[in-house]
């Protein structure tokens, strides 16, 4: 016989419950993946050194690649891994305060995670080939187990010891290569899979290239190190209660903006030919890896944020929005291929053929100026984001009144 606690113990978090930090940290969040993403789109350039970034442009081209391979690449997705692994702590919390039992808890985040994976894996047959969820759904099923459960202590250590050897191993091997002249490998797959005009034949590579993604993820040791801290960072609530780790907060916030910033600067001026290097894009991945000390930065200006907002009887208008955004980052992200992917890609529009670093930078802030219009405006009617509403189906099952 069935011991499974009242529908309202395993309902997700209300609205008015929720915590200003994260919410407005995904909000702006998304502003980095667009501008992450935006210039893979521009699939007639020739790559460069950094990622999808061309090897040539204007002035207005190198200012924008510059400014994004400083402060985005490689910060936004593991940001938002960390704010992955933070709700994580977030829903198992609150599930055991609301009566459930560590294993009914385990359960929700399996189905949970699952399902990201599923949708992970539709987002990238369907639409766009760099999709993150199923890599942050395979991050949960592996990491939840092991981890959750671990001493401050092992959590501490272990993303210590991860970000060491994030860093250290690409650092070597950039420095090796400078003196082998090995050949650093390309994104062309990836210009590929939006190039070609025919939806359905690049629907393989799209495919092919997700799965690559998520071993890659666990490889590279960044996001597992995100995820661990992630969730040591819930289990002490830093971003739901500020005020009690505001030292943390701005040491963190200082720190990690300058050393991500500084590292993503360097490769920068790499990348548009002021440091010359006999292979240029042999510290792409030493890149990469730095990006999570801007990420944890980030995430501590927007906990001491709320903090200072915390005193005012109401949030400007600016934040609201913005909030509002982050309680639907999931229907906010899928928006942006959406909108990205028929309007930019050969098999759609094609006009993607036309963009260079500025005008991609600038069609990612439209667009997501644009989510963040309608989000808000979903806000203030009430009514949840599309993506939310389904992952909350097919986590938690029907509501009540549904069952009714």
């Amino acid at each position: 016989m069935s011991t499974a606690p009242p529908a309202a113990t395993v309902a997700p978090t209300p609205v008015s419950d929720r915590a200003l930090a994260p919410d407005l940290a995904r909000g702006a969040m998304l502003l980095l993946i667009a501008l992450a993403h935006a210039p893979w789109f521009a699939y007639t350039s020739q790559l460069g050194a950094t990622l999808l970034h061309a090897a040539d442009g204007g002035p207005a081209d190198r200012i924008a690649q510059v400014v994004t391979i400083t402060a985005v690449d490689g910060r936004a997705w593991t940001l938002f891994g960390f704010l992955f692994a933070y709700g994580i702590g977030q829903l198992y919390a609150r599930r055991i305060a609301g009566g459930g039992t560590d294993a009914q808890a385990r359960r929700l985040l399996r189905t949970r995670h699952r399902w990201l994976l599923v949708l992970g894996l539709l987002h990238a047959a369907l639409l766009w080939q760099g999709d993150i969820l199923g890599t942050y759904g395979v991050l949960g099923l592996v990491l939840v187990p092991l981890f959750l459960h671990r001493s401050d202590r092992t959590l501490r250590i272990g993303a210590g010891v991860l970000v060491g050897l994030a860093v250290a191993v690409p650092a070597a091997t950039g420095v090796l290569a400078q003196f082998t002249g090995g050949a650093t490998p390309t994104s062309a797959a990836q210009q590929l899979a939006l190039a070609t005009p025919d939806w359905f034949a690049t629907l393989p590579l799209r495919l092919a290239l997700w799965v690559s993604a998520i071993p890659g993820a666990f490889v590279t040791l960044v996001m597992p190190a995100a995820v661990l801290l992630g969730l040591l960072a819930a289990r002490h609530r830093v971003l739901e209660e500020p005020g009690a780790h505001l030292p943390l907060l701005r040491r963190t916030a200082a720190v990690g903006i300058a050393v991500g910033l500084s590292a993503g600067l360097a490769q920068a001026l790499v990348h548009v030919g002021v440091i010359a290097l006999p292979d240029p894009g042999a510290f792409a991945g030493l890149h990469i890896a730095t990006g999570i000390f801007a990420a944890l930065g980030y995430a501590a200006v927007f906990g001491l944020v709320a903090h200072r907002l915390g005193t005012r009887p109401t949030a400007p208008l600016p934040v609201r929005a913005l909030v509002a955004l982050g309680r639907r980052s999931l229907s906010g992200y899928l928006a942006q291929s959406l909108l990205f992917v028929p309007l930019l890609t050969a098999w759609g529009l094609g006009l993607g053929a036309h963009l260079s670093g500025w005008s991609a930078s600038l069609v990612a802030v439209g667009v997501w100026l644009l989510t963040v219009v309608v989000a808000y405006r979903l806000d203030r009617a009430g009514v949840r984001g599309p993506a939310e509403t389904l992952l909350r189906r097919l986590t938690y099952g029907p509501s009540p009144r549904s069952a009714r």
